[in-house]
């Protein structure tokens, strides 16, 4: 199972790697990370998902979650920390993904963009470089519709994520 946890923590140095740190000692392998500043500069968001999707969940693994929660919770430039229950998740990611071009396949991939509404960002004599915002499956049928015309390289964001409706991390209280 997938987890995600959105995090408030006041912007300093290092805060970031004493954060890595807690997972790292509980070998806790971190599937997505970003990060970025509020609408507040003193303030970051770090976004965190760990876990597979339709992998089952073993009792150690949520023991430890749990743990990395309590410790996250006391460090000192932490704000708010919370695990985004899956089906109040919106999250998107970003990829852009670089594949071969040729006159002869340049209309399908034209094509391709369209249908996925995925956005032209680069053409090349042998390259185009499309982007998409989504979901991972909207990324991942991205991916496979291009795959045969030779992916030269994809990069994507980490997975950014919120809450649905009007839930929002708080600002003001210690977690």
């Amino acid at each position: 199972m997938k987890h995600t946890l959105s995090i408030l923590v006041e912007n300093q140095t290092s805060v970031l790697s004493r954060i890595v740190g807690l997972f790292s000692r509980r070998a806790f392998n971190i599937n997505s990370l970003a990060v970025a500043e509020t609408d507040d500069d003193k303030i970051s968001r770090i976004t965190i998902t760990v876990g597979k999707d339709g992998k089952d969940e073993d009792e150690y693994f949520a023991s430890n979650l749990e743990q990395i929660l309590k410790q996250l919770r006391k460090l000192i430039d932490i704000i708010h920390v919370r695990c985004i229950d899956n089906h109040e998740l919106l999250s998107r990611e970003l990829v852009l993904i670089k594949v071969g071009c040729t006159e002869n396949n340049r209309s399908v991939l034209i094509s391709i963009a369209e249908a996925t509404k995925s956005k032209i960002s680069d053409v090349s004599d042998t390259t185009m470089t499309l982007e998409l915002s989504g979901n991972k499956n909207k990324i991942r049928t991205l991916e496979k519709l291009l795959k045969p015309y030779g992916i030269k390289e994809m990069v994507s964001s980490g997975e950014i994520a919120l809450h649905r409706g009007g839930k929002c991390l708080e600002t003001n209280t210690q977690a």
